[in-house]
């Protein structure tokens, strides 16, 4: 029988439910509390779920028998909450973004390390079927050798549908560091860590007016670049383009590509667990289908948690690391002043590319 991870979750908004129910897939991991800053809130939320605890946030941190943190607050408190939890003795595995910039994720990566904690860090989309598919194609050499990639997301933003869409206007937000994680990290775990970026990008509106019902015609101030195009250089030798965007009505882009000298390979949007992945190689003449070769491809927000868990029963390394979610917080600044100076910006951190999962795992672990 498997010796189970207790858990608890900060933060009891609206991802919660999808942690919660992606927890409870995981025979590894037993969710045993919620915390919230609004402890009937949390309260609340662990009556839906049935969930024993319910805490402030200090009682949570205070709690002996919690081995790992879930921390799901707010962008702009990920890195403090993390810290936090490190200070308590606490893994924690954060939401994305790790953190807002390289100054906030670092102390996070340095109390872990000198208190010999575990750090991870969403997304953990990466790990479901489809990119996991894609990842061993790579490895296999179906393509042969990766020699450039494409990445693009464009929408017009948010504030058509999202119930408060002022986040995503303001410091934490943007196209590049609310999506951009999902993007650069399934590139690395597909290409390996970035050595330079440069890029330009633009506010293309000051002001931007929301249509969702409940605040039609509201006007939110525009505080972060909305347009972003840039170009990544990886350690690998590949090179990547990616657009980033809040501003475009309608396109015809995909989401991610690979390329390879034998090949192309289409990659799934990296905001989900599932397909479709397609190939065409040097001698087909249209693109074709590719059968998933892993599992996971629901919604299971919680599959990293579920991995740093076995990380620490096992201690081999987890998948969804720190070192990998402050390699991506490095690469997303370090676009945004490669606009702002009009430079090339040597990347100072690295990530190991995660291991890909193995194959035929049952449902609910990830160890074979």
């Amino acid at each position: 029988m498997v010796d189970r991870v207790k858990i608890g979750l900060i933060g009891v908004g609206n991802i919660s439910p999808a942690y919660i129910n992606g927890a409870r897939a995981f025979e590894i991991l037993d969710l045993v509390a919620l915390a919230d800053l609004d402890v009937e809130r949390a309260r609340s939320r662990a009556r839906e779920f049935n969930i024993p605890k319910a805490y402030s946030v200090d009682e949570l941190l205070a709690d002996p028998d919690i081995d790992i943190v879930v921390n799901l607050t707010v962008p702009q408190a990920h890195s403090q909450v993390s810290l936090q939890a490190v200070y308590a003795g606490k893994n924690v595995y954060a939401e994305k973004p790790f953190a807002l910039s390289r100054d906030e994720g670092q102390p996070v990566l340095d109390a872990a390390a000198a208190g010999k904690l575990l750090v991870g860090c969403a997304p953990d989309t990466f790990l479901g079927g489809g990119i996991q598919t894609c990842r061993k194609l790579i490895d296999d050499g179906a393509i042969g050798e990766p020699v450039a990639a494409v990445a693009y997301m464009a929408s017009h933003g948010p504030e058509s549908w999202h119930p408060n869409p002022s986040f995503y206007y303001q410091r934490g937000g943007g196209p590049m560091f609310d999506m951009g994680p999902y993007y650069l990290t399934a590139l690395v775990n597909l290409l390996g860590p970035v050595k330079c970026v440069t890029a330009s990008a633009r506010a293309s509106f000051q002001e931007r007016t929301a249509t969702s019902k409940a605040l039609y015609g509201m006007k939110i101030p525009v505080e972060v670049p909305t347009h972003l195009a840039g170009v990544m250089d990886f350690e690998s030798g590949a090179i990547g383009n990616l657009i980033m965007s809040f501003d475009i009505w309608s396109h015809n882009l995909p989401g991610i590509e690979i390329y390879g000298t034998e090949g192309s390979l289409s990659v799934p949007d990296p905001n989900s667990f599932g397909g479709p992945v397609k190939i065409r190689k040097a001698d087909d003449s249209d693109w074709r289908d590719v059968k998933l070769t892993h599992g996971y491809t629901d919604n299971l927000r919680g599959i990293g948690v579920a991995d740093m868990a076995y990380a620490l029963r096992t201690g081999r390394p987890h998948r969804a690391s720190g070192a990998l979610a402050y390699h991506v917080v490095d690469l997303m600044q370090a676009f945004h002043e490669a606009s702002e100076t009009g430079q090339h910006i040597a990347i100072q951190s690295t990530a190991t590319k995660p291991a890909a999962l193995p194959l035929g795992l049952k449902h609910g672990a990830l160890d074979e």
